[in-house]
């Protein structure tokens, strides 16, 4: 069995947790667009304005922004800063050969505190909430890294 097999249910573990965050990321595009299409605004662009199918009656104030496509785009944007590091550090953790338990409340851990996250931003709860499951998701990254580096290093 190699490391970057299915075969190996650290890896398989990691799939499925890096999946489900690629899965969030791109469906954060999907909620900005919803958004702007249910505001008929908070288009970025000054094409956008064009009178198209998609919009018929476009008018001035479409590029000015609306709060809710700015969270919608702030929150994509903390994914865009955060989940990269996921994917990079919990690959390089399997190569660890770490015991699985702890793969997986580490992995799933990350998912978890990602997905709090999210509801705590959208929800807009004071930023000691958001803050709490952001620091977890990074202890654990921290903790995968460090791990990992030990680990290269022969200690």
């Amino acid at each position: 069995m190699t490391e970057f097999s299915l075969q190996n249910p650290v890896f398989a573990t990691y799939v499925v947790a890096a999946c489900l965050m690629i899965l969030k990321a791109v469906a954060m595009s999907w909620l900005t667009v919803v958004r702007m299409v249910g505001a008929n605004g908070g288009f970025r662009n000054p094409e956008d304005m064009k009178k198209t199918p998609m919009n018929p009656n476009p008018h001035a104030n479409q590029t000015a922004p609306i709060e809710a496509v700015e969270r919608i785009r702030r929150i994509h944007l903390n994914v865009l800063e955060n989940v990269p590091f996921f994917l990079i550090a919990g690959l390089l953790f399997v190569t660890t050969d770490p015991d699985l338990v702890i793969a997986q409340w580490l992995f799933y851990g990350y998912v978890v505190s990602r997905a709090l996250h999210f509801l705590a931003y959208i929800t807009a709860q004071i930023h000691e909430v958001r803050a709490t499951f952001w620091t977890i998701g990074s202890v654990i990254l921290i903790y995968m890294t460090v791990a990992t580096l030990v680990k290269a290093l022969g200690y």
